[in-house]
Protein backbone atom coordinates (compact mmCIF):
# COMPACT_ATOMS: atom_id res chain seq x y z
CA UNK A 1 0.00 0.00 0.00
CA UNK A 2 1.50 3.39 -0.96
CA UNK A 3 2.46 5.64 1.93
CA UNK A 4 -0.07 8.51 2.23
CA UNK A 5 1.25 12.04 1.92
CA UNK A 6 -0.04 14.67 4.35
CA UNK A 7 0.15 18.38 3.82
CA UNK A 8 -0.86 21.44 5.80
CA UNK A 9 -4.00 23.02 4.38
CA UNK A 10 -5.88 26.28 4.86
CA UNK A 11 -9.45 25.64 6.04
CA UNK A 12 -12.38 27.47 4.47
CA UNK A 13 -13.54 30.38 6.62
CA UNK A 14 -17.22 29.39 6.49
CA UNK A 15 -16.98 25.61 6.53
CA UNK A 16 -18.43 23.96 9.67
CA UNK A 17 -17.00 20.47 9.21
CA UNK A 18 -14.99 19.11 12.18
CA UNK A 19 -11.74 19.05 10.18
CA UNK A 20 -11.88 22.73 9.19
CA UNK A 21 -13.12 23.81 12.62
CA UNK A 22 -10.29 22.01 14.39
CA UNK A 23 -7.74 23.34 11.90
CA UNK A 24 -8.94 26.91 12.43
CA UNK A 25 -8.58 26.51 16.20
CA UNK A 26 -5.05 25.13 15.82
CA UNK A 27 -4.03 27.95 13.48
CA UNK A 28 -5.49 30.59 15.80
CA UNK A 29 -3.58 29.17 18.76
CA UNK A 30 -0.38 29.05 16.75
CA UNK A 31 -0.69 32.59 15.41
CA UNK A 32 -2.01 34.39 18.49
CA UNK A 33 1.34 34.54 20.32
CA UNK A 34 4.41 32.87 18.77
CA UNK A 35 6.52 30.67 21.00
CA UNK A 36 9.46 33.06 20.72
CA UNK A 37 7.19 35.85 22.07
CA UNK A 38 5.92 33.87 25.01
CA UNK A 39 3.25 31.76 23.31
CA UNK A 40 2.23 28.46 24.82
CA UNK A 41 4.26 25.45 23.55
CA UNK A 42 1.02 23.47 23.23
CA UNK A 43 0.05 25.61 20.24
CA UNK A 44 2.82 24.05 18.15
CA UNK A 45 2.00 20.60 19.47
CA UNK A 46 -1.67 20.97 18.57
CA UNK A 47 -0.77 21.47 14.94
CA UNK A 48 1.32 18.29 14.85
CA UNK A 49 -1.32 16.34 16.76
CA UNK A 50 -3.98 17.26 14.21
CA UNK A 51 -1.92 15.90 11.30
CA UNK A 52 -0.86 12.75 13.18
CA UNK A 53 -4.39 12.00 14.36
CA UNK A 54 -5.72 12.35 10.83
CA UNK A 55 -2.93 10.16 9.49
CA UNK A 56 -3.76 7.43 11.97
CA UNK A 57 -7.39 7.55 10.94
CA UNK A 58 -6.50 7.22 7.29
CA UNK A 59 -4.15 4.27 7.81
CA UNK A 60 -6.63 2.40 9.99
CA UNK A 61 -9.40 3.13 7.56
CA UNK A 62 -7.47 1.86 4.55
CA UNK A 63 -7.10 5.27 2.86
CA UNK A 64 -5.49 5.55 -0.55
CA UNK A 65 -2.44 7.44 -1.68
CA UNK A 66 -4.15 10.86 -1.69
CA UNK A 67 -6.43 11.59 1.23
CA UNK A 68 -8.22 14.95 1.77
CA UNK A 69 -8.44 16.09 5.36
CA UNK A 70 -11.43 18.29 4.46
CA UNK A 71 -14.30 15.85 5.15
CA UNK A 72 -17.89 16.82 5.96
CA UNK A 73 -19.47 15.91 9.26
CA UNK A 74 -21.29 12.56 9.17
CA UNK A 75 -24.31 13.94 11.01
CA UNK A 76 -26.11 17.17 11.86
CA UNK A 77 -24.71 17.42 15.39
CA UNK A 78 -23.45 20.76 16.79
CA UNK A 79 -20.06 22.01 15.64
CA UNK A 80 -17.81 24.21 17.78
CA UNK A 81 -16.50 27.04 15.61
CA UNK A 82 -13.43 29.12 16.21
CA UNK A 83 -14.99 31.53 18.73
CA UNK A 84 -13.52 32.53 22.11
CA UNK A 85 -15.46 32.42 25.38
CA UNK A 86 -16.29 36.10 24.97
CA UNK A 87 -16.95 38.32 21.93
CA UNK A 88 -13.39 39.59 22.28
CA UNK A 89 -10.15 38.19 23.56
CA UNK A 90 -9.50 38.34 27.28
CA UNK A 91 -7.84 41.14 29.22
CA UNK A 92 -4.14 41.14 28.41
CA UNK A 93 -1.08 43.37 28.01
CA UNK A 94 -0.44 45.01 24.68
CA UNK A 95 0.65 42.36 22.21
CA UNK A 96 4.41 42.12 22.12
CA UNK A 97 5.17 44.27 25.16
CA UNK A 98 4.27 44.33 28.87
CA UNK A 99 1.42 46.36 30.33
CA UNK A 100 2.13 49.97 31.28
CA UNK A 101 -0.96 50.20 33.49
CA UNK A 102 -0.60 49.35 37.16
CA UNK A 103 -3.36 47.83 39.25
CA UNK A 104 -3.73 47.42 43.01
CA UNK A 105 -2.37 44.02 44.07
CA UNK A 106 -5.00 41.31 43.95
CA UNK A 107 -7.70 43.57 42.48
CA UNK A 108 -8.95 42.95 38.93
CA UNK A 109 -10.72 46.32 38.70
CA UNK A 110 -9.70 49.69 37.35
CA UNK A 111 -6.06 50.77 37.36
CA UNK A 112 -4.69 52.90 40.16
CA UNK A 113 -3.54 55.46 37.59
CA UNK A 114 -4.45 56.14 33.97
CA UNK A 115 -2.88 58.40 31.40
CA UNK A 116 -4.53 61.76 30.87
CA UNK A 117 -5.79 62.35 27.33
CA UNK A 118 -7.84 65.11 25.70
CA UNK A 119 -10.90 64.49 23.56
CA UNK A 120 -9.31 65.66 20.32
CA UNK A 121 -6.53 63.09 20.76
CA UNK A 122 -9.05 60.29 21.46
CA UNK A 123 -10.86 61.01 18.19
CA UNK A 124 -7.60 61.41 16.26
CA UNK A 125 -6.41 58.03 17.55
CA UNK A 126 -9.72 56.48 16.51
CA UNK A 127 -9.22 57.91 13.01
CA UNK A 128 -5.86 56.12 12.69
CA UNK A 129 -7.58 52.73 12.42
CA UNK A 130 -10.35 54.23 10.30
CA UNK A 131 -7.84 55.52 7.74
CA UNK A 132 -5.92 52.23 7.81
CA UNK A 133 -9.15 50.20 7.39
CA UNK A 134 -8.00 47.80 10.12
CA UNK A 135 -9.76 44.43 9.58
CA UNK A 136 -11.89 43.07 12.40
CA UNK A 137 -10.50 40.10 14.32
CA UNK A 138 -10.98 38.64 17.78
CA UNK A 139 -7.51 37.10 17.84
CA UNK A 140 -5.25 39.25 15.64
CA UNK A 141 -3.38 42.34 16.83
CA UNK A 142 -2.61 45.53 14.95
CA UNK A 143 0.91 46.95 14.74
CA UNK A 144 0.29 49.12 17.83
CA UNK A 145 -0.30 46.03 19.99
CA UNK A 146 -4.08 46.39 20.36
CA UNK A 147 -6.52 43.57 19.57
CA UNK A 148 -8.54 44.18 16.41
CA UNK A 149 -12.02 43.91 17.95
CA UNK A 150 -14.46 46.47 19.36
CA UNK A 151 -13.01 46.58 22.88
CA UNK A 152 -9.43 46.60 21.62
CA UNK A 153 -10.36 49.60 19.49
CA UNK A 154 -11.66 51.59 22.47
CA UNK A 155 -8.61 50.51 24.51
CA UNK A 156 -6.45 51.93 21.73
CA UNK A 157 -8.41 55.20 21.36
CA UNK A 158 -8.24 55.82 25.14
CA UNK A 159 -4.53 54.95 25.10
CA UNK A 160 -4.90 52.28 27.76
CA UNK A 161 -1.81 50.22 28.47
CA UNK A 162 -3.80 46.99 28.14
CA UNK A 163 -6.27 45.23 25.88
CA UNK A 164 -9.61 45.27 27.69
CA UNK A 165 -13.00 43.70 26.83
CA UNK A 166 -16.64 44.71 27.22
CA UNK A 167 -16.72 43.26 30.73
CA UNK A 168 -13.88 45.46 32.00
CA UNK A 169 -13.95 48.76 30.06
CA UNK A 170 -16.46 50.24 32.51
CA UNK A 171 -13.85 50.02 35.28
CA UNK A 172 -11.89 52.73 33.44
CA UNK A 173 -14.93 55.02 33.23
CA UNK A 174 -17.80 56.62 35.10
CA UNK A 175 -21.48 56.43 34.10
CA UNK A 176 -22.96 59.56 32.53
CA UNK A 177 -26.32 60.51 31.05
CA UNK A 178 -27.26 60.76 27.39
CA UNK A 179 -27.32 64.55 27.63
CA UNK A 180 -23.76 64.59 28.96
CA UNK A 181 -22.25 62.66 26.03
CA UNK A 182 -19.25 64.33 24.40
CA UNK A 183 -16.81 63.15 21.70
CA UNK A 184 -14.51 60.47 23.13
CA UNK A 185 -17.09 58.94 25.49
CA UNK A 186 -18.28 55.37 24.90
CA UNK A 187 -21.59 53.54 24.56
CA UNK A 188 -21.25 50.08 26.07
CA UNK A 189 -23.46 47.01 26.01
CA UNK A 190 -22.12 44.08 28.00
CA UNK A 191 -24.29 41.02 28.42
CA UNK A 192 -22.89 39.22 31.50
CA UNK A 193 -25.30 36.29 31.19
CA UNK A 194 -24.07 35.50 27.67
CA UNK A 195 -21.23 37.77 26.49
CA UNK A 196 -21.44 36.29 22.97
CA UNK A 197 -24.99 37.58 22.60
CA UNK A 198 -24.87 41.21 21.52
CA UNK A 199 -22.02 42.61 23.63
CA UNK A 200 -20.45 45.56 21.80
CA UNK A 201 -18.94 49.01 22.38
CA UNK A 202 -18.71 52.16 20.25
CA UNK A 203 -16.96 55.51 20.59
CA UNK A 204 -19.21 58.56 20.60
CA UNK A 205 -18.04 61.07 17.98
CA UNK A 206 -20.73 63.72 18.47
CA UNK A 207 -24.39 64.17 17.56
CA UNK A 208 -25.22 63.81 13.88
CA UNK A 209 -27.94 66.49 13.90
CA UNK A 210 -29.81 68.90 16.13
CA UNK A 211 -32.53 66.33 16.93
CA UNK A 212 -29.99 64.11 18.74
CA UNK A 213 -31.63 60.96 17.45
CA UNK A 214 -28.43 59.88 15.66
CA UNK A 215 -24.79 60.14 16.62
CA UNK A 216 -21.47 59.59 14.85
CA UNK A 217 -20.19 56.19 15.97
CA UNK A 218 -16.58 55.07 15.63
CA UNK A 219 -16.48 51.29 15.97
CA UNK A 220 -14.48 48.21 15.13
CA UNK A 221 -16.74 45.74 13.39
CA UNK A 222 -16.78 43.46 10.37
CA UNK A 223 -15.25 43.83 7.88
CA UNK A 224 -13.13 46.73 9.22
CA UNK A 225 -13.13 49.95 11.26
CA UNK A 226 -16.00 52.25 10.36
CA UNK A 227 -17.50 55.65 11.15
CA UNK A 228 -21.14 56.38 10.41
CA UNK A 229 -24.31 58.04 11.67
CA UNK A 230 -25.96 55.55 14.04
CA UNK A 231 -29.38 55.67 15.73
CA UNK A 232 -29.09 56.22 19.47
CA UNK A 233 -27.99 54.06 21.13
CA UNK A 234 -27.39 51.39 18.45
CA UNK A 235 -29.06 49.51 15.61
CA UNK A 236 -30.18 46.72 17.95
CA UNK A 237 -30.37 46.28 21.73
CA UNK A 238 -30.56 50.08 21.77
CA UNK A 239 -31.87 50.34 25.33
CA UNK A 240 -29.02 48.20 26.69
CA UNK A 241 -26.20 50.52 25.63
CA UNK A 242 -25.01 52.69 28.51
CA UNK A 243 -22.96 55.91 28.16
CA UNK A 244 -19.64 56.16 30.01
CA UNK A 245 -16.83 58.72 30.29
CA UNK A 246 -13.17 57.71 30.48
CA UNK A 247 -11.75 58.72 33.87
CA UNK A 248 -8.57 60.00 32.22
CA UNK A 249 -10.27 62.41 29.82
CA UNK A 250 -9.23 66.05 30.06
CA UNK A 251 -9.32 69.08 27.84
CA UNK A 252 -11.11 69.71 24.58
CA UNK A 253 -14.86 70.02 25.08
CA UNK A 254 -15.46 70.09 28.83
CA UNK A 255 -18.71 69.63 30.81
CA UNK A 256 -19.90 71.88 33.63
CA UNK A 257 -18.04 69.82 36.22
CA UNK A 258 -14.40 69.48 35.06
CA UNK A 259 -12.40 66.37 35.77
CA UNK A 260 -10.03 66.79 38.72
CA UNK A 261 -6.33 66.50 38.08
CA UNK A 262 -3.39 68.43 36.67
CA UNK A 263 -3.83 70.73 33.70
CA UNK A 264 -3.44 68.58 30.58
CA UNK A 265 -1.60 69.32 27.38
CA UNK A 266 -4.46 69.89 24.94
CA UNK A 267 -4.32 69.30 21.20
CA UNK A 268 -4.71 72.59 19.34
CA UNK A 269 -4.91 71.23 15.80
CA UNK A 270 -7.08 73.65 13.82
CA UNK A 271 -9.23 71.94 11.14
CA UNK A 272 -8.95 74.93 8.78
CA UNK A 273 -11.18 77.84 7.83
CA UNK A 274 -12.75 75.81 5.02
CA UNK A 275 -14.66 73.83 7.67
CA UNK A 276 -16.57 76.94 8.75
CA UNK A 277 -18.80 79.51 7.07
CA UNK A 278 -22.01 79.45 4.97
CA UNK A 279 -22.82 75.97 3.69
CA UNK A 280 -20.49 74.15 6.08
CA UNK A 281 -21.93 70.94 7.56
CA UNK A 282 -19.51 68.87 9.63
CA UNK A 283 -18.61 67.78 13.15
CA UNK A 284 -16.14 70.67 13.59
CA UNK A 285 -19.01 73.17 13.44
CA UNK A 286 -20.83 71.30 16.21
CA UNK A 287 -17.63 71.16 18.27
CA UNK A 288 -17.13 74.90 17.81
CA UNK A 289 -20.68 75.60 19.02
CA UNK A 290 -20.25 73.38 22.07
CA UNK A 291 -17.01 75.11 23.06
CA UNK A 292 -18.55 78.55 22.56
CA UNK A 293 -21.54 77.59 24.73
CA UNK A 294 -19.05 76.64 27.42
CA UNK A 295 -17.56 80.12 27.17
CA UNK A 296 -20.81 82.03 27.65
CA UNK A 297 -22.51 81.87 24.23
CA UNK A 298 -25.67 80.03 25.31
CA UNK A 299 -27.91 82.93 24.30
CA UNK A 300 -26.80 82.55 20.67
CA UNK A 301 -27.86 78.88 20.56
CA UNK A 302 -31.56 78.58 21.53
CA UNK A 303 -31.65 75.10 19.94
CA UNK A 304 -28.15 74.01 20.93
CA UNK A 305 -25.08 73.48 18.76
CA UNK A 306 -25.50 71.91 15.31
CA UNK A 307 -23.31 70.49 12.55
CA UNK A 308 -24.71 73.02 10.08
CA UNK A 309 -23.15 76.47 10.08
CA UNK A 310 -25.63 79.20 10.91
CA UNK A 311 -25.72 82.86 11.86
CA UNK A 312 -25.72 81.69 15.49
CA UNK A 313 -22.20 80.31 14.99
CA UNK A 314 -21.03 83.55 13.36
CA UNK A 315 -22.50 85.78 16.08
CA UNK A 316 -21.18 83.59 18.91
CA UNK A 317 -17.69 83.41 17.39
CA UNK A 318 -17.69 87.16 16.84
CA UNK A 319 -18.77 87.75 20.44
CA UNK A 320 -15.89 85.59 21.67
CA UNK A 321 -13.40 87.38 19.42
CA UNK A 322 -14.59 90.79 20.57
CA UNK A 323 -14.29 89.63 24.19
CA UNK A 324 -10.56 89.29 23.49
CA UNK A 325 -10.45 92.93 22.42
CA UNK A 326 -10.20 92.15 18.71
CA UNK A 327 -11.78 94.36 16.07
CA UNK A 328 -12.18 94.58 12.29
CA UNK A 329 -11.20 91.47 10.32
CA UNK A 330 -9.89 89.87 13.53
CA UNK A 331 -13.50 89.74 14.78
CA UNK A 332 -15.29 88.66 11.60
CA UNK A 333 -17.14 85.74 13.23
CA UNK A 334 -15.19 83.00 11.43
CA UNK A 335 -12.77 81.05 13.66
CA UNK A 336 -9.07 81.09 12.82
CA UNK A 337 -6.26 79.12 14.39
CA UNK A 338 -5.85 81.60 17.26
CA UNK A 339 -9.59 81.60 18.07
CA UNK A 340 -9.61 77.78 17.96
CA UNK A 341 -6.60 77.46 20.24
CA UNK A 342 -8.10 79.76 22.86
CA UNK A 343 -11.35 77.78 22.82
CA UNK A 344 -9.67 74.38 23.04
CA UNK A 345 -7.30 75.48 25.81
CA UNK A 346 -9.97 77.53 27.58
CA UNK A 347 -7.72 80.55 27.34
CA UNK A 348 -8.54 84.22 26.89
CA UNK A 349 -11.73 85.84 28.17
CA UNK A 350 -15.26 84.46 28.30
CA UNK A 351 -18.13 86.04 26.41
CA UNK A 352 -19.68 88.56 28.83
CA UNK A 353 -23.38 88.27 29.63
CA UNK A 354 -25.77 90.58 27.82
CA UNK A 355 -26.57 93.73 29.78
CA UNK A 356 -29.17 96.50 29.34
CA UNK A 357 -27.95 99.06 26.84
CA UNK A 358 -25.52 96.57 25.32
CA UNK A 359 -22.65 97.43 27.69
CA UNK A 360 -20.67 94.38 28.70
CA UNK A 361 -17.36 93.77 30.38
CA UNK A 362 -15.25 90.76 29.31
CA UNK A 363 -14.37 88.49 32.15
CA UNK A 364 -11.46 86.14 32.66
CA UNK A 365 -12.62 82.53 33.22
CA UNK A 366 -12.05 81.13 36.66
CA UNK A 367 -11.55 77.53 37.67
CA UNK A 368 -14.69 76.21 39.41
CA UNK A 369 -14.43 74.16 42.56
CA UNK A 370 -14.62 70.39 42.30
CA UNK A 371 -17.95 68.70 43.16
CA UNK A 372 -16.55 67.08 46.29
CA UNK A 373 -14.86 70.15 47.74
CA UNK A 374 -17.18 73.19 47.89
CA UNK A 375 -15.58 76.33 49.24
CA UNK A 376 -18.44 77.00 51.69
CA UNK A 377 -21.11 74.78 53.28
CA UNK A 378 -23.98 73.83 50.97
CA UNK A 379 -26.84 76.30 51.20
CA UNK A 380 -24.75 79.02 52.82
CA UNK A 381 -23.75 82.17 51.02
CA UNK A 382 -20.26 82.32 49.60
CA UNK A 383 -18.49 85.28 47.98
CA UNK A 384 -21.04 87.62 46.44
CA UNK A 385 -23.92 86.05 48.36
CA UNK A 386 -24.11 82.95 46.12
CA UNK A 387 -24.33 79.46 47.64
CA UNK A 388 -21.51 77.08 46.71
CA UNK A 389 -22.21 75.02 43.57
CA UNK A 390 -21.72 71.32 44.45
CA UNK A 391 -21.02 70.07 40.91
CA UNK A 392 -23.07 68.54 38.10
CA UNK A 393 -22.62 64.97 39.35
CA UNK A 394 -24.84 65.67 42.33
CA UNK A 395 -27.90 66.19 40.13
CA UNK A 396 -28.49 62.81 38.51
CA UNK A 397 -31.36 60.31 38.64
CA UNK A 398 -31.23 58.24 41.82
CA UNK A 399 -28.66 60.50 43.53
CA UNK A 400 -29.14 61.63 47.12
CA UNK A 401 -27.33 64.73 48.39
CA UNK A 402 -28.12 67.59 50.80
CA UNK A 403 -27.63 70.07 47.95
CA UNK A 404 -30.68 68.63 46.15
CA UNK A 405 -32.91 69.56 49.07
CA UNK A 406 -31.33 73.03 49.20
CA UNK A 407 -31.96 73.41 45.47
CA UNK A 408 -35.61 72.39 45.83
CA UNK A 409 -36.30 74.81 48.65
CA UNK A 410 -34.73 77.65 46.68
CA UNK A 411 -36.84 76.78 43.62
CA UNK A 412 -40.00 76.95 45.76
CA UNK A 413 -38.82 80.27 47.23
CA UNK A 414 -38.32 81.68 43.73
CA UNK A 415 -41.76 80.47 42.60
CA UNK A 416 -40.64 77.45 40.54
CA UNK A 417 -41.95 74.57 42.65
CA UNK A 418 -45.22 73.71 40.95
CA UNK A 419 -44.07 70.21 39.95
CA UNK A 420 -43.52 69.10 43.54
CA UNK A 421 -46.43 66.96 44.80
CA UNK A 422 -44.74 66.88 48.20
CA UNK A 423 -41.98 68.92 49.78
CA UNK A 424 -38.49 68.90 48.17
CA UNK A 425 -36.24 66.10 49.38
CA UNK A 426 -32.55 65.26 49.26
CA UNK A 427 -33.13 62.70 46.48
CA UNK A 428 -33.08 63.87 42.85
CA UNK A 429 -36.40 63.36 41.06
CA UNK A 430 -38.14 64.23 37.81
CA UNK A 431 -40.00 66.97 39.71
CA UNK A 432 -36.64 68.61 40.51
CA UNK A 433 -35.60 68.45 36.87
CA UNK A 434 -38.87 69.94 35.58
CA UNK A 435 -38.75 72.77 38.10
CA UNK A 436 -35.15 73.57 37.18
CA UNK A 437 -36.13 73.48 33.49
CA UNK A 438 -38.93 75.99 34.16
CA UNK A 439 -36.44 78.28 35.91
CA UNK A 440 -33.94 77.97 33.02
CA UNK A 441 -36.62 78.79 30.44
CA UNK A 442 -37.55 81.84 32.49
CA UNK A 443 -34.00 83.05 31.85
CA UNK A 444 -34.69 82.89 28.11
CA UNK A 445 -32.65 79.73 27.59
CA UNK A 446 -33.67 76.97 25.17
CA UNK A 447 -32.43 73.63 23.90
CA UNK A 448 -29.58 72.02 25.83
CA UNK A 449 -29.27 75.16 27.96
CA UNK A 450 -32.69 74.40 29.45
CA UNK A 451 -32.41 70.65 30.04
CA UNK A 452 -33.41 70.77 33.72
CA UNK A 453 -29.96 69.94 35.10
CA UNK A 454 -28.41 72.87 37.02
CA UNK A 455 -24.99 74.04 35.93
CA UNK A 456 -22.88 76.74 37.59
CA UNK A 457 -24.75 79.61 35.88
CA UNK A 458 -28.18 78.18 36.75
CA UNK A 459 -27.03 77.77 40.34
CA UNK A 460 -25.61 81.29 40.51
CA UNK A 461 -28.78 82.91 39.22
CA UNK A 462 -31.02 80.78 41.42
CA UNK A 463 -29.19 81.81 44.59
CA UNK A 464 -28.34 85.39 43.55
Amino acid sequence: MPMPVFEDYQPAGDCACPGCAQRRRALARGRAIPLRDGGHPAARGARRALVLATAAGVVLGGGGSAVALHTPAPGPGPVTLDDPDTPQGGRAPLHGRPSTVTRPPGLPGAPSAVRRIDRATIINRAKLWLDAKVPYSMSAYWTDGYRQDCSGYVSMAWNLGTNEWTGSLHTFATPITRDELLPGDMLLFHNPANPNNGSHVTLFGGWADATRTHYIAYEQTRPNTRKQATPYAYWNNATKYLPYRFTGVAGGIVPDAPQPGPSPVVSTVFPGTSKFGPGADNAHVAELGAMLIGRGASRFYPQGASRKWSDSDRQATQAFQRAQGWTGTDADGVPGSHTWRLLVERGGKDIPPAAPGGTTTPTTPTTPTTPTAPTVPIGHAGPGGVAAYPGARVFRPGTSHPAIGVLGRQLVKKGFGKHYTSGPSARWSEADRRNVEAFQRAQGWRGSSADGYPGPETWRRLFA
